[in-house]
Formats: C-alpha cells, structure tokens, sequence
C-alpha cells in the first residue's frame, strides 16, 4: 500500500501536466501563424511599391526619350532665320497639311509624294482660291517642315486658320536654289471642278484681288442678310396692303385721306356749328359712318318714295315713332341722306328729356337735333331746311308689343299748324320694323317713376340677358315717304283756325296709317 501510492500520485501529477503543455503548444502556433501572416504582408507591400517604382521611372524614361525629336526640330528652327510672331504661328497650326501641301510646290522637285486618302478627303472639301487666299502663311524665307510632324499636329482647328492679319505676307517656300512664289495648289493632280488661282504674284501687304480681308469676311453675309429682310418686308406690305384692299374696297384709300383730314380740321378748328348746334363735319365723318353699319348691315334698310321729298326748300316730315328706344329717328335722318338725290340733311325735333341726358343731348344736338318747339321748328322751315317730327312722342315709343303698328294720339296738331305758318309741305313717312327691335313685353312702372322716366321697359332679352340685352333684334326694315299735303295755298293765317288745324293732322294720321298697313301685307317676315 505503501508503493501504490507514489504511483497514483505522478499519475495525477502528468495528468495535471498535459493540458498545460497543450495550452503552450497552441499559444506557439497562433505566434507562428501571426509572424508569417505579417511576413507575407510585407512582402506584398514591398513588392507592391518596387513594382510602382518601376512603372514610374519606366514613365519617366519615355517621356524623357519623347521629346528629343522636338527638341530637335526646335533647335533646327532656332539656327533658321528670325521670323515674325504670325509665321511663327502659322507654321505651328501648318502641320502636316503645310508638309503636303508645299510638297510639290518646290521648285525643281521631280518626284511628289502621292496623296493618302485622308489629305484627298480633306482637299475635296476645300473652297476654291477665294479661301485658300485666307490660309495662314509662314514668313519669307523660312523652310517648310518636312519630316518628324506628329500626326496630331497633322489637321489644325479652323479657328486657327483665320488668324492672319489682313496684311500678313502670302505662303512663300523655299528650294535648294532660291525663294520661288506660291503656285496653285496640287497642281501635280488636276481636278476639273476645282478653279486653279492665278500664278502672278501679289503684293504681300494686301490679299488676292477679289478675296476680303479677314477684317471684311463678315460683310457680304451682313448685306446678303439686309437685302433678304428688305425683299421679304416689301413683299409682306404688298402681301398685307392687298388683303386691305380687298377688305376695304377699292376707295379705302380715299376712306382713309377723309380720316386724316378730319382730325387736321377737328385739331385746328376748322369746322362750323350753326346756331341750333348742328355740326356738319361731325355728322357726316363721326355719327354716319357708324349708324349707317346699322342701317346697311343690321336692319338693311329699304327707302321708298325718296322722290316724294323736294330737292330745296322747307319741308316737315311727319313719321310714327316705335322702337322702345327711339333708333327709328337717326335711321330716318340717315336714310334721307343716303337716297336723296341733294344729300339732305333731316333737322329732328326732340323731346326735353332728350337734352336733359348727359352725352344723348350732345350728340343730339352735334347731328342736327332741336327742341320740339314751334318758334324753332318754324325758323328752320322758313330758312329752307328738312323738318322731321314725331307727333306721338313718348306714347309711340312706349307702347307695348301687342299694339305694335297702331297709332297713338298725335296731339293738337302743333307741327301743323308750323308748317301752315312755314308755308311748306307736310310729308308722311311711316316706318314699318321698329316695333320688333325691342318687343316690350311689360312695364315696370315703380322703377320707371323713381327713375323720372317715362317708362321702363322689359324684353324678352332685358334684364334677363343683362348688357347683351341691349342688342337690337336685326328687323328687316322699310320706310316709305307718301305724297306731300300742300299747306302753301292755305295761308299762313290758316294756322289760327283749330279745326282746319285738326283735320289736317287726321289726314295726315290716316295716311301713316294706312301706309304701315299696306306695308305690313306686302312684307314677308319680320327679319327677312
């Protein structure tokens, strides 16, 4: 028992003793490892920057054994003689273009170098002398590269080629014998659509004879430019003067000249007004021009009996009035100036109401209008002017649709009784398509009174379509002027008698009367 128990004892013991070692066999390793891992880093990153190294002076070599041709060139071209700073530029920009081009101009040469296919490409899209008399040039004296031009300087950029002065010296080179003149270009392979330049000699401070300097290049292209917009501005107010032509007829001209003249007069006072206010120049150049677009175009206007109204002298016309605005007046007045034969003009006699608007009244007044008075109407008759009247007045205008064409009172007999005292005749008219402009379906009376009108209308298209409202219907219509009533073998003392008074303006109703109603079945609608 004694012996047994060492034994167990260094059995423990190396039992003990094994992990350890392995523990530091393995720590070893991992050392072993990390020390060749960072070796083979090394190595890698030596490596790494000898190759760079290499690579870098490799560059360094070529690029120190690259230039040693320019370099060469350089010093061949210091030994030649001094040269201005534009021929030195030119010989830059020539390149390999300058070689073939001078090639077979050199006096003596035998033997020209053929062209490659890309300097034939680059010579058929070349212009003629003209341009080739623009090219850069190298200074007199100083020799053509021949030999040891890269291909990049082959081909210069054509900003380039138009750098020389006006007055720089043409291309010059030289052979083994002297300084010979520039000859046409690539005269060894003749082309026919190719114009050669001339072979005499120019003098060196100007350009080829019919070539522009560079200073004047721009200068055809700039006139070319202006003769275009010239051409096209004229043929544009040819083009724009006929379509106004045919627009405006064949007077528009003479339109025009009346336009002019009318403002020269309106802005110097050149113009009359007669004692009622009556503006002539206004009537005829202002008032006519526009209502008679209503007259011809909107209500086409038809006149019968215009030979009814005498040529001279005073006379009262006596018309219907309707309409709801009372259009059918200055129609009436336009109409007799158009159809007479005399042009004349119809002096209307107006209501207070009229002259009491503010721009009505002046316009009235302006185009012939006066006060509906006697002692007014009868200084224009006896003066021998073209009275027209209106005996229903407010009533006429007023009425509503549904008594369209039928008459209202024609008051006392007023006009008649002027026109007795005047001594001139009295001629109906009667005036068939007013009623249907404005079809007055009712009357606001409240408003009318709080307005002081005397009366306020509504239309099938007013209020209720607002401002467009307004519009008149575009009624076909007629107007007839019946046979004068003598009143001149009466006497002037005729006019005191009432009832003479009366039955003059029955007769004178009757008539307007039945004329509207002969009209109205001889019509075939109420717009056409």
């Amino acid at each position: 028992m004694a012996q047994r128990t060492p034994s167990s004892t260094t059995k423990k013991t190396a039992r003990a003793a094994t992990p350890a070692k392995s523990a530091k066999k393995t720590a070893a390793t991992k050392a072993t490892t990390r020390k060749t891992v960072a070796a083979k880093k090394t190595t890698t990153r030596k490596t790494a920057a000898a190759t760079k190294a290499t690579t870098q002076k490799t560059a360094a070599a070529k690029k120190t054994t690259a230039p040693k041709p320019t370099a060469k060139k350089a010093s061949t071209t210091k030994t030649a003689a001094p040269r201005s700073a534009v021929a030195a530029a030119a010989e830059r920009a020539g390149g390999e273009r300058a070689r073939r081009r001078s090639t077979p101009l050199l006096a003596g040469s035998e033997t020209t170098a053929p062209p490659t296919k890309k300097t034939t490409a680059s010579s058929a899209s070349r212009p003629t002398a003209s341009r080739r008399a623009s090219r850069p040039a190298a200074a007199v004296g100083g020799s053509a590269p021949t030999s040891g031009t890269t291909k990049g300087a082959s081909r210069p950029a054509r900003t380039t080629r138009t750098t020389r002065a006006a007055g720089a010296p043409a291309l010059r080179v030289v052979d083994g014998e002297g300084t010979g003149t520039r000859r046409p270009r690539r005269a060894t392979t003749p082309r026919p659509r190719v114009a050669t330049a001339p072979t005499t000699p120019s003098p060196a401070s100007a350009p080829a004879e019919g070539t522009p300097s560079s200073g004047t290049a721009l200068a055809p292209g700039v006139a070319e430019l202006l003769s275009v917009a010239l051409s096209a501005g004229q043929v544009a107010s040819r083009t724009i003067g006929g379509a106004v032509s045919n627009a405006a007829g064949e007077e528009w001209e003479r339109r025009l000249g009346e336009v002019l003249s009318f403002l020269r007069r309106r802005v110097q006072g050149d113009y009359s007004v007669d004692d009622f206010g009556f503006d002539e120049d206004f009537t005829l150049h202002t008032a006519f021009p526009v209502l008679r677009l209503l007259k011809d175009r909107w209500f086409r206007v038809e006149v019968r009996g215009i030979e009814n109204i005498p040529a001279t002298g005073g006379a009262l016309v006596v018309s219907n009035h309707s309409g709801t605005i009372a259009l059918d007046s200055v129609m009436t007045q336009l109409a007799i100036h158009d159809a007479h034969p005399q042009h004349r003009f119809l002096r209307m006699l107006g209501a207070d109401l009229v002259f009491a608007l503010p721009v009505v009244g002046d316009f009235a007044r302006k185009t012939g209008a006066t006060l509906a008075t006697n002692p007014d109407a009868e200084r224009l008759m006896t003066s021998g002017e073209l009275v027209g009247v209106w005996p229903e007045g407010f009533k006429g205008v007023g009425k509503p649709f549904r008594e369209r064409y039928k008459l209202q009172r024609f008051g006392r007999g007023g006009f008649v009784a002027a026109a007795i005292r005047s001594e001139v005749p009295i001629i109906p008219c009667s005036v068939v398509g007013a009623e249907e402009i404005y079809p007055m379906v009712g009357n606001a009376k409240t408003l009318a009174r709080l307005l002081g009108a005397p009366y306020a209308p509504i239309t099938p298209t007013f209020p209720l379509l607002g401002p467009l409202g307004l519009v008149p219907l575009p009624s076909k219509w007629i107007i007839e002027f019946s046979p004068p009533v003598d009143t001149a073998s009466l006497g002037p003392t005729a006019a005191d008698d009432p009832a003479l008074v009366f039955d003059l303006t029955d007769q004178v109703r009757e008539t307007i009367q039945q004329t509207l109603y002969s009209v109205l079945m001889t019509r075939r609608s109420v717009f056409f």
